[in-house]
């Protein structure tokens, strides 16, 4: 990495937001893409919109697996990057890509086979015909897992050497593809079948795997990282660097995990206030996307840049990046919390026409507008602990948040003092605040820019 320590604000800034641009971007085109995608099955019934929710559910398990260890591949790709070693930066994204592959094809045939046996034993008190819907889509949607993982995986080794123009690319061409083509599925244009909910999952197969092709091409092409990877050495496995990898890894894998089960939990919850309440909450996390999905960006920067700069030693650039982050990640949320307080039925009704559901998720943005600023500065302080190599301390603050507050709360408001779906809505808010402080905490007590901290334990 060339930066020196007398890089002007002007250039801080301008390297911030050359990343955190693309990324945004990125993260606006999913979101878009993902209000229009919740928008066609927000037009056909209430069942439909609740069977994807809780397929999400369950496929997002493995989403949050595949992120956490390309998260670990990134970290190792980061802090390469600062020291130079280009060499390492393509062992590391060979063996991660070889071993994610491998793993994710042995769960998506595992989910095709059993998604209806593991929707019948999470959701027992819901209906049969919401559980069929569903098992539906999963049996479709676990063939574009591998190539979900390809992309995560382009992207997080991309990003780690702060290239954030061409996963934005990538994400374009995916999400440009699932517009264009699931409408064609569900509502069966073109002389197509109309197919629903299912149509929704061919669409978004079809364009992942059109994403992933993109990606790999990125990799291989002449001027890519794995450009010249063909023989078979190249392809051997390294089960010390994919330990490594994992090792990093794995706990933001699990704090990922910690929240889709808590979600999962939290689902049956719900699902006991009907079919309303579990389409407006899914509605309603769509639409919270709106805040969420722009921030995404600063979290990323906070981890590639902490990688990078402890990597090249230099710790005053380190928090000099991360000041300027957490600066940028306050007013962007600012603005986008606004729009969930003040605007909540307007933004449900684009994912809906179904007036209740309008009026119970606007209630849930509202609570989730009043938490956004905590929720996004914590992604960023847990972004840079992430980057030093501390993948374990934003575990411990989920895992306290979700397991000790959260569900604690959840449960406790529902059968104990028998209180509205609100309730449950209520208990994550205060779940998110709890972790915002557990956040600060840490990171004032890791102090990952210390001299003696730059030796990280993670390489």
């Amino acid at each position: 990495m060339e930066e020196t320590k007398e890089m002007s604000q002007r250039e801080v800034r301008k390297k911030i937001y050359s990343m955190i641009l693309p990324i945004t971007f990125e993260s606006v085109l999913q979101m878009t893409a993902g209000f229009v995608a919740a928008g066609f099955i927000g037009r056909l019934d209430a069942v439909a919109i609740s069977a994807l929710g809780i397929s999400n559910r369950i496929t997002n398990i493995i989403w949050a697996l595949f992120k956490g260890i390309s998260t670990g591949g990134s970290v190792f790709v980061a802090q390469s990057y600062g020291a130079g070693d280009h060499k390492r930066i393509k062992h590391v994204t060979m063996q991660t890509l070889l071993s994610c592959l491998i793993l994710v094809i042995v769960l998506a045939v595992i989910l095709f086979l059993n998604g209806d046996f593991f929707l019948a034993a999470i959701y027992k008190n819901s209906s049969e015909v919401l559980r069929e819907n569903a098992f539906s889509y999963i049996k479709i949607v676990a063939f574009g897992l591998p190539f979900q993982v390809i992309m995560l995986v382009v992207a997080g080794v991309l990003q780690g050497m702060g290239n954030a123009k061409t996963p934005m690319k990538i994400a374009f061409i995916m999400n440009g593809t699932n517009v264009v083509v699931s409408p064609i599925f569900i509502f069966g244009l073109l002389g197509m079948p109309a197919l629903g909910l299912r149509g929704a999952a061919v669409g978004l197969v079809v364009a992942q795997f059109v994403g992933a092709m993109v990606g790999l091409y990125v990799l291989f092409n002449k001027d890519g990282v794995l450009a010249g990877s063909k023989s078979k050495e190249h392809f051997a496995l390294d089960k010390h660097q994919i330990k490594e990898v994992y090792k990093v890894g794995m706990p933001s894998a699990l704090e990922s995990i910690f929240w889709q089960i808590s979600a999962i939990i939290l689902t049956t919850l719900i699902l006991n206030y009907g079919d309303i309440a579990m389409a407006s909450y899914q509605q309603g996390l769509q639409a919270e996307s709106i805040s969420f999905m722009p921030a995404v960006g600063f979290a990323v920067a906070a981890t590639a840049f902490t990688g990078q700069t402890i990597g090249a030693k230099n710790k005053k650039l380190g928090k000099r990046y991360m000041k300027e982050i957490l600066i940028g990640s306050t007013i962007l949320t600012s603005f986008s919390s606004i729009i969930l307080l003040f605007l909540p039925q307007f933004v449900m009704g684009l994912l809906t026409d179904k007036q209740q559901i309008i009026e119970l998720g606007a209630k849930y943005l509202i609570l989730m507008g009043l938490v956004q600023i905590p929720q996004n500065i914590s992604a960023c302080l847990n972004g840079a602990l992430r980057g030093a190599g501390f993948t374990k301390v934003p575990m411990y603050s989920a895992g306290i948040g979700i397991w000790l507050v959260r569900i604690p709360l959840a449960f406790y408001f529902t059968y104990v003092l028998k209180l509205s779906v609100i309730a449950i809505w209520s208990a994550m808010c205060i779940d998110l605040v709890v972790r915002f402080m557990i956040s600060i905490v840490f990171y004032k007590w890791k102090n990952i820019y210390k001299e003696e901290e730059l030796e990280v334990p993670a390489v």
